[in-house]
């Protein structure tokens, strides 16, 4: 998230003003985000974290880490699918042009139920406006959170948001590695239920969230990781990643938590790369989403130590650390995931796993912080060689768990610790 900030009765009112200040600058809230109410213009909007009295608390049913360099348009209609987690009956979008370098404009956006490829229900349209408008201009380096719209949200469904974007823009905020087939068409046919002249293109294009309102939600957890977390090598356009089958363990266990997918491939813990480093966009990409309760801090650390000149243990101990201590300073829970094995891996090297030994052991120790220890190692190694992944579970890159190695990986995650 980004932080935000002539008698006795004047005096009086300065120091209520500038009490109010301070308080928003702390809570880096974005004040501005009410029901029923879109963000001002020009100011770069986050999901508010709490509901006004009476109102629904918003959580997060799916969402992003963004990144820099997305493909552009100019007069073309995106239409990209989201696997939801938590259902609800009131949706807002979000929208992020948190690394453009120019305004982006989009209109004619709609929400609706997927159907197959590029195909939608084009009786489910919900037409999504920002401060009551259809069209919304989002400034480099902002992100705009849409009105309210009514919307049986399905929990574990697939939904399309179309948006036509009028005006060229060469580079949009994306988020690298959708995992799926998103669409593109020329000119605007948001409201189309089939799409003319359809090219594909595999990555997320300036949506970063969705959020829903159900009375029944508990919150969410963000999973922060980084290729393993956003499913490389998982089945594409089968939702196979292992965020998604927590999710379906959740709905299937009548357990309504929103699940947020923070992991960008070849992201590190302490390095920057593909994308931030986990430490510098933490606040970002979990503390700044909707209705988060709880966090799962998984893989990055891997691609730390696969580099030439990898951290000590000791050092990547020091990044959890920081991430343990700021998760709880704002009242998120977090739970802490053993780093799988790689041996094998091309970049694979005995020093690195020293420092996996380091880390691993540091999370299962009595007084790491951490809220609760998910094993992902002992799920994923094999037994007689716990350096190696289980063969049953390896892609053959010895990096990366197939489609059984990440249900063994949501197959670890205790649901009792959503409770």
């Amino acid at each position: 998230m980004k932080w935000t900030r002539k008698t006795t009765l004047a005096i009086s009112a300065a120091l209520v003003v500038l009490v109010v200040a301070a308080v928003v600058f702390v809570r880096r809230d974005s004040s501005r985000e009410t029901a029923g109410a879109g963000p001002t213009p020009g100011t770069n909007s986050r999901p508010s974290q709490s509901a006004t009295p009476g109102e629904t608390p918003w959580t997060g049913t799916w969402a992003v880490a963004v990144q820099n360099g997305g493909r552009g348009f100019e007069q073309q209609t995106v239409r990209q699918v989201v696997r939801t987690s938590v259902g609800g009956d009131t949706v807002r979008i979000r929208l992020s042009n948190e690394f453009g370098s120019d305004p982006l404009t989009v209109s004619a956006v709609y929400l609706a139920n997927h159907l197959r490829t590029s195909t939608v229900d084009a009786k489910t349209n919900a037409h999504v406006t920002f401060d009551g408008g259809d069209s919304v201009t989002i400034e480099a380096g902002q992100t705009k959170v849409s009105d309210p719209v009514r919307f049986t949200l399905p929990a574990g469904g697939d939904v399309a948001v179309s948006a036509y974007v009028p005006e060229r823009i060469g580079s949009v905020t994306q988020h690298t590695f959708a995992n799926r087939n998103n669409y593109v068409v020329a000119g605007n046919q948001s409201t189309k239920g089939s799409l003319s002249g359809v090219q594909t293109f595999d990555n997320y294009a300036f949506l970063a969230g969705i959020d829903v309102q159900n009375p029944d939600a508990a919150g969410a957890v963000v999973t922060l990781g980084a290729s393993i977390t956003d499913g490389f090598d998982s089945t594409f356009n089968e939702n196979r990643r292992w965020p998604d089958q927590l999710a379906r363990r959740l709905v299937t266990a009548g357990q309504p938590v929103g699940v947020l997918n923070a992991g960008i491939s070849g992201n590190m813990l302490l390095g920057d790369g593909a994308g931030q480093s986990a430490v510098d966009r933490f606040d970002r990409d979990v503390l700044g989403q909707t209705g988060v309760k709880w966090v799962i801090v998984s893989d990055a650390a891997i691609n730390d130590l696969g580099g030439d000149n990898p951290p000590s243990g000791d050092e990547l101990i020091a990044g959890m650390q920081q991430l343990i201590q700021r998760s709880h300073d704002a009242g998120i829970k977090i739970f802490c995931a053993t780093l799988t094995p790689y041996e094998g891996a091309g970049y694979w090297n005995a020093e690195g796993e020293a420092g996996r030994d380091a880390v691993n052991d540091f999370i299962k120790a009595d007084g790491s912080g951490c809220d609760a220890v998910i094993d992902f190692d002992t799920a994923t190694h094999n037994p007689d060689a716990p350096t190696r992944y289980n063969s049953r579970y390896d892609t053959g890159d010895h990096l990366h768990p197939n489609d059984a190695g990440m249900e063994a990986l949501a197959a670890a995650v205790d649901l009792k610790l959503f409770a």
